[in-house]
C-alpha cells in the first residue's frame, strides 16, 4: 500500500469507521427501520466480496457494515453505495460521494403492523419519513420506532422512542362476554379491562394503548382506532458515565406532533451543545442535565399543536447509574 494522506474526521462523516486493522476501514451502511430488500442486501454482498473481505456486520441499529476495506478504495465503494442511497431517497449534497453524514444515527424499528399482529402502526413508514426529516444531521441523534408497548425496537434507550398505541374500540353487540379479553388483558398487559353488569369496561386511565384486547377477542367486539396514537419517552441513554432508560414524555400523542418534537430538538442541540465536546457530539440528555428539561421542552414544542387526547407528563425525572460520581 502507498502513502495515503487520510483525513480522519471527514472519513468518519461518510459513514466509515477507524479500523484497528491498519490501512483499513469499515462502510456503515444505512438501512432507516431495518428494511433491506433483496436488491440492497445483493449490492451489499457485492461490495463486500469485491472491496471486503466476503463478510458483513449487522449492526445493533439494523444498519450493515462492511469491513475489511482498503482505504484507497473508499471513493469506489461511495460511487458503489449510490443505488443504496437512491433506493431509500436519502438526502445526498453530491452524487457518487457516500452518505453526507454519520451523527445522527441509522433509525431503529420493530417490523410492526405490516407483519406483527400486535403492531399498531406501520413503523418501517414512519421510521423512513423521519429519516427524510433529520438526515443527514452531524449531531449525535437516535431514534427508534415499536409497534407496540412489548417495546421489541428496545426505544428505551434512545433519546427519542416512540412506541405505537391504539385506543380500542368496543362494540357491545358482538361481544358474547367470553372474557378472553379481560383475562388476556390481565395476563399479558395491565389488567384495564373488567365486566361491569354483562359488558366489558376499560379503565381509560389504566388502559396503555397495546392492542391485546383487539387480538385476542374472538368475535370482533374490539377493534383498533382509526387514528394511530403514539407514546413519546425521552431521552435514554447508554454510555460511560449514566446509563439510563428514558422516561414516558407524551401519550395519545399524533404523527405530526411526534415529526415535529423529534426535528425540533436539533434546534436545541445548536444552541446549548459544549462548544468543546469531543468530536462535537453530546448525547442530548447530556445537554439537558445541563440546561435543566424544562428549557429543552420549551424548544421542543414549539409549533406543535397536541390532540386533545394528548396528555403531557410533568415534572420529568431520569434515575439510572451514576457511575461519573463513584469514589467521590
Amino acid at each position: 500500500m502507498g502513502k495515503l494522506d487520510i483525513h480522519v474526521p471527514d472519513l468518519k462523516k461518510h459513514a466509515f469507521r477507524v479500523s484497528k486493522n491498519r490501512g483499513q476501514t469499515a462502510a456503515r451502511i444505512r438501512i432507516p427501520g431495518g428494511a433491506a430488500d433483496t436488491k440492497v442486501l445483493q449490492k451489499v454482498i457485492d461490495i463486500a466480496n469485491r472491496y471486503g473481505d466476503g463478510t458483513v456486520n449487522i449492526t445493533n441499529r439494523q444498519g450493515i457494515e462492511i469491513p475489511q476495506i482498503r482505504l484507497e478504495d473508499v471513493e469506489a465503494v461511495k460511487k458503489e453505495i449510490q443505488p443504496i442511497i437512491d433506493h431509500y431517497q436519502i438526502v445526498q449534497g453530491k452524487k457518487e460521494t457516500g452518505f453526507d453524514s454519520s451523527g445522527t444515527r441509522n433509525i431503529v424499528a420493530c417490523p410492526g403492523a405490516k407483519l406483527c399482529p400486535f403492531g399498531n402502526y406501520d413503523t418501517k413508514a414512519l421510521a423512513l419519513r423521519i429519516d427524510h426529516e433529520i438526515f443527514p444531521n452531524d449531531r449525535h441523534v437516535k431514534v427508534a420506532f415499536t409497534g407496540c408497548s412489548n417495546d421489541c425496537a428496545k426505544v428505551r434507550m434512545d433519546d427519542y422512542g416512540i412506541i405505537g398505541m391504539t385506543e380500542p374500540q368496543y362494540n357491545p353487540d358482538r361481544c358474547v362476554t367470553c372474557k378472553q379479553c379481560v383475562n388476556m388483558c390481565k395476563r399479558r398487559s395491565v389488567g384495564a379491562l373488567s365486566v361491569v353488569n354483562g359488558k366489558i369496561v376499560r379503565d381509560t386511565q389504566k388502559c396503555v394503548g397495546c392492542g391485546v384486547c383487539v387480538h385476542y377477542c374472538p368475535t370482533r367486539a374490539w377493534t383498533r382506532s382509526r387514528e394511530h396514537y403514539f407514546r413519546i419517552v425521552l431521552l435514554g441513554r447508554t454510555g460511560k458515565r449514566n446509563p439510563r432508560l428514558a422516561e414516558d414524555f407524551i401519550k395519545w400523542a399524533d404523527e405530526e406532533s411526534v415529526v415535529k418534537i423529534i426535528k425540533n430538538g436539533y434546534a436545541y442541540i445548536e444552541e446549548f451543545i459544549d462548544p468543546n465536546a469531543v468530536e462535537h457530539k453530546e448525547h442530548i440528555g447530556y445537554i439537558v442535565d445541563r440546561t435543566g428539561f424544562e428549557k429543552f421542552k420549551e424548544y421542543i414544542l414549539q409549533g406543535v399543536e397536541l390532540g386533545e387526547k394528548a396528555e403531557v407528563a410533568s415534572p420529568m425525572y431520569w434515575g439510572g447509574k451514576h457511575y461519573s460520581t463513584f469514589g467521590q
